[in-house]
């Protein structure tokens, strides 16, 4: 048996060896055996169900809710000469009816077709005159209400099939399923003593990582100009996101289809046809899309608003890289998207019991983005994976630089302030009174009252409710659940706070950005000039990475310079000799450049070269000094420890630039929708004080957003046009 299905792996798929699982589960289906497959999306499932077919007297069903599966597998079977076909919602009465006709005369091998048309009259009266040797159920986690995807059609597969003459081989299939809905499965598809396969969750070839990018849109804009011509989906969360994203990606000239059940249906065949056949390189779309689709050389997937669930996440994120090659699957995560994920269980789910289930999953999305262990462990040990590494090199958090920091005093402040609030309130409420708001909630709750109001001043609100997350994510702390989850102690917090035992976090390295290290200042306002005179983001031009590399390696030749990492040769054309220039008058300012190094500057004709040395530059004002910090990439709360200045001078700072004409990425200190609501508040209260502002606003505004909404309008005013976003 086993050299015969070698030969039609070969002869039809041109394949010589299987994938893992794929040669167990074909040969215990042609025993006759019930085969449950869990297979990782790329795993090759459907070979496991294409094989038997050709090999089994009669018809193959596969039932699927998936139309693009349905058609994309057909056409690819029948350019392999294998006779399939496929029964839709999107064939016409009297196609459908040929197609039924040339199945009762044993015209196919194989047919797709979805779990809402078995019940048919004339479709069971078919049925049960042919010769079905195989059922193959692909999908199966939907006939589990605990599953990502419930479909109720699903659960009348079960009674159909045993309204059989006679009970073909069953097979079932799915990429993700927690052991729940794996039970499930078996269960409500009344699979008898079928043999599981869990081939295994890993996909090793994908590199995994979380975001927290104050500015999704703008980083949207620098990854996508890195991957010019690779094809991608973005996925968001609502209907609206996709539309606004769709609109602002096209009006920066990018090729880009969208995709929701908003659409007409024309427009969502024609772009999804579009992108399967490479026309259309990035989709941006809902989780409506995707399912199906059977393209391989998908290199990369953004989740621009977190998910509800990581058995979502990582099914969609597991459209990358199908064909082995590396793929990239990003999260770009803001607090905002809880309380959207929130909203949509609230209207979406009636039944109070799912509605705690999906409350629980939602808390694991959650604790994946805080969590600063390895996140391909995180997500393989919440399908329980066991025994795995630590470390696999192939994720964000186990590349990217951590220190082993001492917590404990950070940590004891925040427990002893839950534990103050009597454990009855949220994380937000919990930050605010740390950071000693003056928020009305507060003081209508006597929380200002507390010893720990305001003991952590110095931090920002996010910045705590980050590191109340990192704390529940490994398990200091825990949350109730529901709607308005409460932040709570674990046992494991009782011997921090009573000094009993420290405790250390893998925190991100610092970047080590001195203020007086004068170089990377001076090429990081050579880079501002020329991203502010072509109009385009900083990074656009060098990343920071790239700037540091110059400021270690001090280029001085363009030999040296398309050395440095990231500068490739049309960007050598393009900056390198600015670049090369300041370095080389840096140097020889600080009579560090060699009699060599002066003829090479002799030989290449910098433009910025000078036969004198220069008048030594005037002391830059603080308020600078901040500005180009910030411009640099540090945020407020790095730029306050670095110079050794509170929070409020350096807004302070940041802000007196933004009137002497400084640029400012003014939607890091204040959204548009926050605008919006800010300017409404001063129609009303005027801008004479921020308090009265700061109480009228929703609790989330911050005083430098108010702030910074006040210089906006300010400038405004002037004869300059209001600053740019």
């Amino acid at each position: 048996m086993n050299s015969q299905i070698k030969q039609v792996l070969k002869k039809y798929f041109g394949y010589s060896d299987f994938k893992p699982g794929q040669e167990a589960i074909i040969e215990n289906t042609l025993k006759g055996r019930v085969s449950l497959g869990i297979i990782p999306t790329g795993g090759g499932k459907s070979l496991c169900y294409q094989i038997p077919a050709l090999l089994l007297p009669g018809i193959s069903i596969v039932v699927s809710p998936l139309i693009a599966l349905m058609k994309d597998q057909v056409d690819a079977l029948d350019h392999l000469g294998i006779p399939a076909t496929y029964i839709s919602s999107t064939l016409n009465q009297g196609e459908i009816q040929k197609r039924l006709q040339l199945l009762a005369q044993g015209r196919y091998k194989l047919l797709y077709i979805a779990p809402e048309r078995l019940n048919s009259d004339f479709f069971s009266g078919l049925a049960g005159s042919m010769k079905i040797s195989l059922i193959a159920i692909d999908e199966a986690h939907c006939v589990s209400q605990w599953g990502h995807d419930f479909r109720p059609s699903y659960a009348a597969i079960a009674p159909w099939i045993d309204s059989l003459p006679y009970r073909p081989i069953i097979t079932a299939f799915t990429a993700t399923a927690s052991q729940r809905v794996q039970e499930d499965i078996v269960r409500l598809l009344s699979l008898q003593d079928p043999n599981i396969y869990l081939v295994g969750f890993d996909r090793p070839n994908l590199y995994f990582s979380v975001i927290k990018a104050a500015d999704r849109k703008k980083y949207l804009e620098g990854y996508l100009a890195d991957h010019d011509g690779q094809s991608g989906i973005i996925y968001a969360a609502t209907r609206k996101e996709v539309d606004n994203l769709y609109a602002h990606l096209k009006s920066l000239g990018i090729w880009v289809g969208r995709y929701h059940a908003g659409l007409s249906s024309e427009e969502r065949n024609q772009t999804q046809e579009g992108f399967i056949y490479d026309d259309i390189k990035l989709m941006v779309a809902t989780n409506a899309f995707g399912l199906g689709i059977d393209k391989s050389n998908i290199r990369y997937v953004i989740h621009y608003n977190m998910p509800r669930s990581l058995e979502s996440y990582y099914q969609e994120a597991g459209r990358a890289g199908r064909d082995g090659e590396k793929g990239e699957c990003i999260l770009l995560y803001s607090s905002a998207d809880i309380q959207t994920q929130k909203f949509l269980i609230e209207q979406s789910i009636s039944s109070e019991l799912r509605k705690k289930e999906e409350y629980g999953k939602l808390q694991s999305m959650i604790d994946y983005c805080h969590t600063t262990h390895c996140l391909r462990q995180t997500i393989l040990e919440y399908f329980g994976e066991q025994d795995l590494p630590t470390n696999c090199g192939n994720c964000a958090n186990c590349s990217q630089a951590y220190v082993s920091t001492d917590m404990t005093i950070e940590a004891q402040k925040i427990f002893s302030c839950i534990l103050r609030m009597n454990q009855q309130y949220g994380v937000k409420l919990v930050a605010s009174v740390l950071k000693g708001s003056q928020n009305k909630r507060i003081r209508e709750l006597n929380l200002d009252q507390l010893s720990t109001y305001g003991i952590m001043g110095e931090m920002t609100i996010g910045e705590i409710v980050d590191l109340i997350n990192i704390l529940v994510a490994e398990e200091y702390l825990y949350t109730t659940g529901g709607q308005y989850p409460v932040v709570r102690l674990t046992s494991q917090a009782i011997p921090v706070l009573k000094s009993q035992a420290q405790l250390y976090l893998r925190m991100p390295s610092p970047v080590q950005i001195q203020p007086e290290d004068e170089l990377f200042l001076k090429l990081s306002e050579l880079r501002r000039q020329i991203a502010q005179k072509e109009q385009v983001p900083p990074y656009v031009i060098f990343h920071d990475l790239t700037l540091k590399q110059m400021t270690s390696g001090r280029p001085t030749d363009s030999a040296s310079m398309l050395a440095i990492s990231g500068v490739g040769q049309v960007k050598m054309e393009k900056y390198g000799q600015l670049f090369v220039g300041l370095i080389q008058d840096y140097l020889r300012d600080k009579q560090e450049l060699t009699d060599e190094e002066e003829s090479s500057d002799r030989r290449t004709g910098s433009p910025n070269k000078t036969s004198e040395k220069p008048a030594k530059e005037p002391k830059i004002p603080s308020h600078i000094q901040s500005w180009n910090l910030y411009q640099a990439g540090n945020s407020i709360g790095q730029i306050s420890r670095e110079r050794e200045l509170t929070h409020l001078t350096v807004q302070d700072h940041l802000l007196r630039c933004a009137r002497e004409g400084y640029e400012l990425n003014w939607r890091e200190l204040v959204t548009v929708e926050e605008e919006e609501l800010i300017r409404a508040a001063i129609k009303d209260l005027g801008t004479e004080k921020l308090k009265p502002i700061k109480e009228a606003l929703p609790e989330h505004i911050s005083y430098l957003a108010i702030k910074a909404a006040i210089c906006r309008l300010e400038l405004a005013k002037s004869p300059a046009s209001i600053p740019n976003e």
